[in-house]
């Protein structure tokens, strides 16, 4: 009996951490961590501004068969990029070290 109450006990435990968790990971606003980092300043939805547009991204990245790994790569790397005018520039870094909030972001920048 004492031993069926405890594995009930773990059991709850372990399913209602793991639901306040789903709800944190949910809430993330890519869209929004996106305008945060300043990135709407050199791309844009359709656009190309500074830097190329974001469906141009999802093309180049959709042709070579990268994923949101390699564009995580990229937004935390602070690598030279060569800009449309023929300049470079340190592509600024996201500012967070949340691997979830990254994947966020690198998959809505690829699913535009």
């Amino acid at each position: 009996m004492i031993k069926t109450n405890m594995y009930a006990l773990i059991v709850s435990a372990t399913v209602g951490s793991l639901c306040l968790a789903t709800p944190a990971l949910a809430q993330v606003d890519a869209e929004e961590v996106f305008k945060e980092n300043d990135c709407h300043k050199c791309h844009h939805a359709t656009k190309a501004k500074k830097g190329p547009s974001l469906a141009k991204i999802a093309a180049k990245y959709k042709d070579k068969k990268l994923d949101e790994k390699e564009a995580m790569k990229h937004m935390t790397g602070g690598k030279k990029v060569k800009l449309d005018d023929g300049t470079e520039e340190d592509h600024k870094i996201i500012d967070t070290k949340d691997v979830a909030v990254q994947t966020a972001v690198a998959k809505w920048m690829l699913n535009r």
